[in-house]
């Protein structure tokens, strides 16, 4: 349409149709047999100054009725016209001019306009009252392929298979309604497995009186800008920052955000203090004269083989005292150097090493922010630029300081995690027996693998106690909860479960004594429960008499091979006070295995207990063999369920093997 003739009419004073070219009869579809004699009102609406027995024909932007019902958005141009001679026969008529609004070529100014909105890289169009696509430029050409709306003469009400535009057909009328225009409105479409965000503005498209012809559109594509890569770093800042509580893994995960979005290299460098096991480093700022000892705990680099990289992960960092990484510890104020400084007498020449790298990789630009949370500094990260050429903003600063202030937080919980953790795990492996004793009767070995789950260290423990008459009994038990509280119930009930036991009492009074004894200790919703299996094995008899408090049963594997779970009676878990507990008697010959564990064995997130006894089952009938020792069926056992994925739950197991 680039080029387009104008179509011209010629009206008398009356608005009766006189004369009709041929670029009229492309526009409307009306041939001049059709129109010749008509009042042009069927086609182009009256303007506002009529006058009782003249016409005047509208100009500017309007409609323009086509013979199949289509209506066309026109700029129209009229001009008075005398015809006849000067004899008397004069007649005042109109020249009318009117082409489509999309390529309005009338003057020169208008085509100027067209040619730059044309290549405006913001995609534009325009919209008749049927939502039909009458105009749009280049921009919007380039988005087509995957919003194929951008099509002269499709409407949008048009059903696109995977393409939804109830929302923006619904803005648009909104729009033709009450002309008020919608200005930046996210919408988002995908493309070939491609998110695109746009902001998308409606504008009313108004006629000569000022009635709502169209909608123009402007789209601007801003899925790649900056700010949208800001807000998406932040976003998933806020879901991977510490989600495992690993004070290494946290580090690295800061300095893999930030490149290639913020920096090119990034490091995180922690003091030894957050070492696990080893006391924070307090107020890094009033420390001890010199450098502090720093370990690289992450770092991340947009080159293959990070050039930038000096130290390894957990190698110790050195850092000058004038370096502004020193500078950062003890202001707690960021170090923001757009052009990095590596003229002589800067703190460069007290670090050769780091100033030849700086040299060598082209590092122009430079962050550095402390590590700071709940009052502590917990180190100091550095973000760097060497491929890309733009020096660091403010903006970029804050991004930067965002980012740290988050990962200072996910640091410090990690931090209290681990310590909290290594704690339990050291009270509970203190408290769990040391040397197991069969005491003749039985040959025994035990198990215990912590969690690895962000809970913390349970309250799983294990233990046999000699009794008079050559008799051993063997325990297994569970304490609710996890941490250091767990461990310390764990201990109490221990020891409480050896006081009982050498009051020499059946399993079953043994199970309804301790009950009462966690019962009378509650503390409200401190209250701690537990489950246990209690058993006692006398070798002159064979006989085995158990009792569980809400346990799993034992596993028994059978001279023969054969593994067995036997039903015991049921019993609530200790320390919920109703003390109902059963026992039952089974003979046990000479080389039967007996196993007893705590549920974190069998029970996992994606398979029942019943799945899991199977697996132990199968487990202890390939490991327990006659010649196998309890040490080796532990460790069979174990790695045969367990392997090398991290334990979901606390797990104890002992084994004992009833000797000839």
């Amino acid at each position: 349409m680039r080029g387009a003739t104008p179509a011209v009419a010629v009206m008398d004073g009356a608005g009766t149709v006189i004369g009709w070219t041929r670029a009229a009869e492309e526009l409307t579809g009306y041939l001049v047999a059709d129109v010749l004699g008509r009042p042009i009102g069927t086609l182009l609406p009256p303007g506002d100054r009529e006058r009782p027995g003249a016409f005047v024909p509208r100009t500017g932007l309007t409609e323009v009725r086509r013979r199949d019902g289509e209506v066309v958005i026109v700029r129209a141009e009229a001009a008075p016209l005398t015809l006849g001679d000067e004899a008397g026969n004069r007649r005042e008529c109109w020249l009318v001019s009117a082409i489509p609004a999309a390529v309005d070529l009338s003057t020169d100014t208008g085509a100027l306009l067209e040619s730059l909105i044309s290549s405006f890289p913001v995609a534009m169009a325009i919209w008749d009252k049927d939502l039909r696509c009458v105009w749009f430029n280049e921009a919007a050409e380039q988005l087509s392929e995957g919003y194929p709306y951008y099509r002269i003469g499709r409407s949008l009400t048009e059903v696109i298979p995977g393409i939804d535009t109830r929302a923006v057909q619904e803005a648009m009328r909104e729009v033709l309604a009450d002309g008020r225009p919608t200005i930046d409105r996210e919408a988002r479409w995908s493309y070939r497995s491609q998110e695109r965000a746009l902001s998308v503005s409606l504008l009313p498209l108004e006629g000569a009186d000022g009635r709502v012809l169209g909608v123009c559109s402007v789209a601007l594509d801003f899925s790649n800008s900056k700010a949208r890569d800001h807000l998406d770093l932040l976003r998933e800042a806020s879901v991977r920052l510490g989600s495992t509580l690993d004070v290494m893994n946290t580090a690295q995960e800061l300095a893999e955000l930030a490149v290639p979005v913020l920096a090119d290299y990034v490091t995180v460098d922690l003091p030894e203090a957050m070492v696990p096991g080893i006391e924070p480093q307090q107020r890094l700022a009033a420390a001890r004269a010199g450098s502090p000892v720093f370990r690289r705990a992450g770092a991340a680099s947009v080159h293959e083989g990070m050039p930038e990289w000096l130290w390894e992960r957990n190698e110790t960092v050195s850092v000058p005292p004038r370096s502004p990484f020193t500078q950062v510890l003890r202001s707690r104020r960021p170090h923001f150097e757009p052009v990095l400084d590596t003229s002589p007498g800067t703190w460069l020449e007290l670090d050769p090493d780091r100033a030849r790298t700086v040299h060598a990789t082209g590092m122009h630009s430079l962050i550095v922010i402390a590590l700071e949370a709940r009052g502590d500094v917990l180190g100091v990260a550095a973000f760097a630029r060497t491929s890309n050429p733009a020096p660091f903003t403010r903006d970029d600063l804050f991004l930067a300081q965002e980012l740290v202030t988050r990962a200072a937080l996910s640091l410090d919980n990690a931090r209290r995690y681990t310590r909290e953790r290594l704690t339990a795990l050291a009270l509970q492996r203190e408290l769990l027996p040391h040397d197991l004793c069969g005491s003749g009767a039985v040959e025994v070995a035990s198990r215990y693998l912590p969690s690895d789950a962000q809970e913390g260290v349970g309250g799983d423990w294990y233990d046999t106690i000699p009794l008079p008459g050559g008799r051993i009994a063997l325990v297994v038990g569970d304490v609710t909860g996890h941490g250091i509280n767990a461990a310390a119930s764990m201990g109490r009930l221990r020891t409480a479960v050896r006081t009982l036991a050498h009051l020499d009492l059946p399993p079953d009074e043994l199970l309804t004594h301790l009950d009462q004894l966690m019962a009378e200790d509650a503390r409200g919703f401190d209250a701690t429960s537990a489950t246990c299996l209690y058993a006692v094995y006398d070798p002159r008899t064979g006989s085995c008499t158990m009792a569980a408090a809400g346990h799993p049963p034992p596993a028994i594997v059978a001279p023969s091979g054969e593994v067995t779970f036997p039903s015991l009676p049921a019993g609530t878990p200790i320390g919920v006070g109703l003390g109902a507990f059963g026992s039952r008697d089974l003979h046990l010959p000479a080389g039967t295995l007996l196993a007893l564990y705590t549920d974190g064995l069998i029970e996992t997130r994606h398979a029942d207990l019943d799945a899991g006894m199977a697996r132990l089952g199968d487990a202890l009938a390939r490991a327990a063999l006659r010649s196998a020792t309890p040490e080796h069926v532990c460790t069979a056992v174990m790695r045969a369920i367990v392997g090398d994925a991290p334990a979901e739950d606390d797990i104890a197991l002992l084994i004992a093997r009833i000797q000839d």
